[in-house]
């Protein structure tokens, strides 16, 4: 037996804060917001559509597959909040998982709610919607928190780094802020932290910027969801880029740890400088004596990595 489908009462709550978002960007500030208002309908699918800029670049596989298996079994539980464009048809705002879920099970219609928001309200909830997401990681995170504080404060993503910067300094030296203007961007920072329910404005500057800075490889990785950041951050420590991008690979393919990275680091950093005629050979030799202990060829997704790369070998001998 399936699981109850909420009822009109369950779903005016939105779990994922999302009546807490619009009340935020000032949606429904000054109006009680009343469950006729946001009442759920179901639109066709072809009818919606991606809005041009998503805050959103990387979907895991894996959670996609559940999400489906989930609305095979129970239906669409959360409506997708959505806001009419002038050709007649709608713009998403919140739920793109659950829309390219839709899609991939070929649904006709699903469930929504439509709300009447300008481009900057929009961006605003699709954003908060997004940073509720469990496997949000940490660099398209910063980057949300990073273009969310941009829009409300209606400045640069440099000048919202340069404010924070700014008052950091200001409260190390137990300084007050005197200055209004800036006073008054400091509380909007709050807030939007506040809303959002997770880090400071101290810990988002000094552990979350600098992910930002990452060597572009590293970043990419990161962002796709191949390794922890922890990781990254070990693994940006080498300046060498082509040594550099030899340990991410690894690191990427057997999962090394935190502790396994710092030890490469270590032998990487004592290795005496030559030749790339020399190293190459040298390299090939660790490469297959590795690839022999660690038997990869046992895993069936390491094996498929594996077999793509030996033929780019073989390719190049022929």
């Amino acid at each position: 037996m399936s699981k109850r489908r909420p009822s009109m009462a369950d779903e005016v709550e939105f779990p994922n804060k999302t009546k807490q978002f619009l009340d935020f960007v000032g949606v429904t500030r000054g109006s009680q917001v009343t469950g006729t208002e946001l009442a759920e309908q179901y639109l066709p699918l072809d009818q919606l559509h991606l809005p041009a800029q998503q805050p959103r670049r990387y979907f895991s596989a894996q959670a996609m597959e559940s999400l489906i298996v989930s609305i095979q079994e129970h239906g669409i539980l959360q409506p997708l909040l959505v806001r009419p464009l002038p050709s007649g048809e709608y713009e998403l705002v919140a739920g793109e998982r659950r829309y390219r879920a839709a899609q991939d099970l070929k649904l006709d219609k699903v469930p929504v709610v439509i709300r009447d928001l300008d481009d900057q309200d929009a961006v605003q909830v699709s954003i908060l919607e997004n940073l509720q997401r469990e496997d949000l990681n940490p660099v398209e995170e910063t980057e949300a928190i990073l273009q969310l504080l941009s829009v409300r404060l209606e400045c640069s993503p440099a000048e919202v780094i340069s404010l924070l910067n700014h008052v950091a300094n200001l409260q190390k030296q137990g300084t007050e802020i005197t200055n209004n203007v800036v006073r008054s961007q400091w509380q909007t920072i709050e807030h939007v932290f506040s809303v959002i329910g997770r880090l400071t404005p101290d810990s988002f500057r000094s552990h979350r910027l600098p992910l930002l800075n990452l060597p572009g490889e590293v970043l990419d990785s990161l962002r796709q969801g191949e390794i922890e950041y922890t990781k990254a951050r070990t693994i940006a420590q080498l300046r060498d880029q082509e040594q550099r991008s030899q340990l991410l690979q690894e690191t990427v393919q057997t999962n090394l740890s935190v502790r396994e990275i710092k030890k490469r680091l270590q032998t990487l950093r004592n290795q005496p400088v030559s030749s790339e005629v020399v190293k190459l050979p040298d390299r090939m030799q660790v490469v297959y004596r590795k690839l022999k202990q660690a038997k990869v060829w046992e895993d069936p997704k390491k094996a498929k990595l594996l077999e793509k790369l030996v033929g780019q070998l073989e390719s190049l001998l022929d």
